[in-house]
């Protein structure tokens, strides 16, 4: 059995974070990670460039965080994404700003990134045991309530029990379950006396019902608007609208503006709903209209199939030809007023089925998690069970596409290990002034002892 001031489990983002800081305060730190390496997930987020953060400010970051973005506040507050990006600079990661504020590193290398914090962990005096799973948590209960004692591990050498002042627990959530992100956060916190939240696939791809989908697998659009409506469609509500790319796949969409849309879809809880394709949401349909009517004017002497390719994809029009019910064979010149005002309403509403979302395993993120209300947004402290910490995806806490989900598991990770560090060095140092109590009590407990047997 080892004894351990601040025990981190889960070597993410937030935990490496949340490692570092503890022990930059002076605390003892033990850092356990299931795999084989730290960061296991980080490594393969954005397909392996990882954008680590956006170059926005506190109060448009709050927003990217559907209902739970004031919760992060505090946490912002103290560590944020100028924080963030000179620690990865001064362990020697270049990074670059692209298109919607997204920070990626120079390299487009995710592995340096997880290097990097993983090097800064160790620099800042963090133990790291790899491959050491933990089983469970200990509790004690008594009068004054619940407080985390430690935790049971599996290490290749069979089960150890290690005791702790203060547990964080950053475990990550359900999605990409072979990196090691398969719920034990979500049990520790039951167990503790937390309600977690629905669990939900979030900013993952969705499936849709139109067979013509699979033919354009790998066709990206860039510069589209895509809604997403549910109800009957004569009483239809807009549940969310997001701008910029999407992929078409052989089970449906994905890309970023899709997978932000998901959410929503997620919030509709199986209700019909039909994904809505602006193609040229910079053109109003009356301008779109016109637009169309200079088109023809200048391929007037080809066939409809053949006139579309200065506003569309080649692979997409024969797609939009038929959604609007038209004949590709039918010669420009012939198409009437009503026929292509069908065209245009097909560029600026491309319709889909939406059926469902890809399974948990294909999603970035969990919707869904421990309850924030059971959070402390100062310290991430858990308000069931004293000395036990929360940190990043295991939180009810997700937002879109864009380097907001990693800001958040940072941020999280950083406030945890300096407030978990601060109240270990406080038990620590209670326990050196009963020691030392004793110790000065002692010699004159023995001499009464004496004096009584004397008597």
């Amino acid at each position: 059995m080892k004894k351990i001031q601040v025990l981190v489990i889960g070597g993410g983002p937030a935990g490496l974070l949340a490692a570092s800081r503890a022990a930059q305060r002076g605390a003892e730190v033990l850092l356990l990670e299931k795999n084989k390496m730290t960061g296991r997930k980080l490594r393969i987020t954005g397909k392996g460039r990882c954008n680590v953060t956006n170059a926005g400010e506190i109060r448009q970051f709050i927003e990217e965080y559907p209902g739970q973005g004031r919760f992060l506040y505090s946490a912002f507050a103290r560590f944020f994404n100028e924080q963030l990006c000179a620690l990865l600079e001064a362990q020697g990661v270049a990074l670059k700003t692209e298109r919607g504020g997204r920070i990626f590193p120079v390299s487009d290398s995710a592995n340096e990134v997880a290097d990097a914090l993983t090097e800064y962990a160790q620099q800042s005096g963090v133990r790291i045991w790899t491959g050491t799973e933990a089983l469970r948590l200990y509790f004690e209960t008594d009068s004054g309530g619940c407080r985390v004692c430690g935790a049971e591990i599996q290490t290749k050498n069979g089960k150890d029990r290690i005791e702790a002042s203060t547990v964080i627990v950053a475990t990550g959530g359900l999605s990409y379950p072979l990196t090691g992100s398969t719920g034990d956060g979500y049990r520790w916190a039951k167990q503790a006396g937390h309600h977690v939240t629905d669990l939900q696939p979030g900013l993952v791809p969705l499936e849709t019902r139109e067979s013509w989908v699979s033919e354009l697998s790998g066709l990206s659009l860039k510069n589209v608007e895509a809604s997403l409506w549910a109800g009957p469609e004569d009483s239809e509500i807009c549940l969310d609208r997001q701008q910029g790319e999407m992929l078409f796949a052989h089970f449906g969409v994905t890309g970023p503006i899709i997978l932000s849309l998901s959410r929503a879809y997620a919030a509709a809880k199986g209700k019909p709903a039909r994904l809505k394709i602006d193609l040229k949401p910079a053109l109003t349909a009356e301008v779109l209209d016109k637009r169309l009517q200079r088109d023809f004017v200048k391929y007037q002497k080809k066939q409809l199939k053949n006139a579309l390719n200065d506003l569309l994809p080649k692979a997409l029009i024969p797609v939009v030809i038929q959604t609007a019910e038209l004949d590709g064979e039918s010669w420009v010149s012939q198409i009437t007023r009503e026929e292509r005002g069908r065209l245009g309403k097909v560029l600026k509403g491309l319709t889909l089925t939406i059926q469902g979302t890809r399974p948990m395993a294909e999603a970035i993120i969990t919707v869904g998690g421990i309850d924030i209300k059971e959070i402390d947004p100062k310290t991430m402290a858990s308000k069931k069970a004293e000395g036990l910490y929360f940190a990043g995806e295991v939180l009810d806490v997700d937002g879109y596409t864009g380097g907001y989900n990693l800001q958040a598991a940072f941020s999280t990770g950083w406030i945890a290990g300096e407030a978990a560090a601060v109240q270990a060095l406080k038990i620590e140092a209670k326990l050196r002034e009963v020691r030392s109590l004793l110790q000065a009590e002692g010699p004159q407990d023995r001499k009464e002892e004496d004096d009584d047997r004397e008597n």
